[in-house]
């Protein structure tokens, strides 16, 4: 639905298909450390001593939402406010979580990021450089799994930042974070799941 893209009313119809995200804890990184009501993660300098399960990611410093999603639309949003680094989206169930993970659509990962501070890119294949006219605090997800769309948006400037289209699902879809690793406390701000903000 292309209508979806670049359009500043989105937001407002989003809201539409909010839903309540909460981080599954079994799924993080053994650096991340979640609030007590699932609503924040952020990567701190020790690892904790965790079960190595199979759906606990290690090494890479990320953290999947508890409900996945096989049908329908939905849309959340996060705040990434002080932050360095970070990637953001959505993923699918049999994703690989250990070892080296690689953010593209071919690996089960519709994501952009974050890098160096002000360096963001769409996690395509091949990725894809982002100008943005303003540094993103808030960024929204949403996703039409039918019509295999998968768009973020500044949600304080109401602006586009990108667009997966005609992507295939065949599983069920995951939020996905990373607030990527402490880097010496630069990088120590959390990310933040909010409430919707555009409610008619």
């Amino acid at each position: 639905m292309q209508q979806y893209a670049g359009t500043v009313c989105c937001l407002t119809i989003f809201s539409v298909f909010s839903v309540d995200v909460t981080l599954d804890p079994d799924t993080a990184h053994p650096e991340l450390i979640l609030s007590d009501d699932g609503k924040q993660v952020r990567c701190g300098d020790i690892r904790q001593k965790l079960p190595d399960k199979p759906e606990r990611f290690d090494p890479c410093p990320c953290v999947l939402g508890k409900e996945g999603f096989s049908s329908g639309r939905f849309y959340f949003e996060v705040q990434v406010k002080g932050k360095t680094e970070w990637d953001l989206g959505v993923a699918r169930e049999s994703i690989n979580r250990k070892g080296a993970i690689t953010l593209r659509p071919s690996d089960g990962y519709w994501t952009v990021a974050l890098m160096n501070g002000d360096e963001y890119e769409a996690c395509d294949g091949p990725s894809v450089s982002l100008s943005l006219r303003v540094k993103p605090q808030r960024v929204g997800v949403f996703v039409d799994y039918e019509e295999g769309l998968v768009c973020f948006y500044d949600v304080e400037s109401s602006s586009h930042i990108y667009s997966f289209t005609a992507q295939s699902f065949t599983e069920k879809l995951y939020p996905y974070f990373s607030p990527c690793f402490n880097d010496g406390g630069k990088n120590s701000s959390p990310l933040i799941i909010t409430p919707v903000s555009y409610n008619k």
